[in-house]
């Protein structure tokens, strides 16, 4: 399997919405930054944090990849839409994403979004 490939079922494995499977893509050590937010999350304790915190409002996520590609050392990027549902509000955040792996899973993951696209489309309250 490529590591193109592994990105492909990673992308996928979001609409599930089980953290243990996506959680099952990540080296032990792996660093995932949102870029636009710091500090960079290290390890599997912290990405599942983080990453529970942004799923846990939504009823579902999609990644929606527009065009990906791999370079000759196994990296792989990917443009896509993030698109988070809630109820009938809807946002979709268009992202660059880069993605290293190590030993067919992902040691390394960026993305690239800008931050007031995600803040303007959040559900008013009140």
């Amino acid at each position: 399997m490529s590591h193109s490939d592994i990105i492909t079922a990673f992308c996928e494995v979001w609409a599930e919405g089980k953290l243990d499977k996506i959680m099952d893509f990540f080296t032990e050590d792996a660093v995932y930054h949102n870029i636009p937010m710091d500090p960079a999350n290290v390890g599997k304790d912290q990405i599942r944090a983080v990453i529970e915190s942004f799923t846990a409002a939504p009823e579902s996520i999609e990644f929606k990849v527009h065009h990906q590609a791999e370079d000759a050392n196994g990296v792989v990027m990917n443009e896509r839409t993030d698109i988070f549902r809630m109820g009938d509000d809807t946002i979709e955040l268009r992202v660059m994403g880069c993605f290293e792996l190590t030993d067919g899973k992902i040691s390394a993951w960026r993305d690239y979004f800008d931050m007031q696209e995600y803040l303007s489309q959040l559900p008013k309250s009140g």
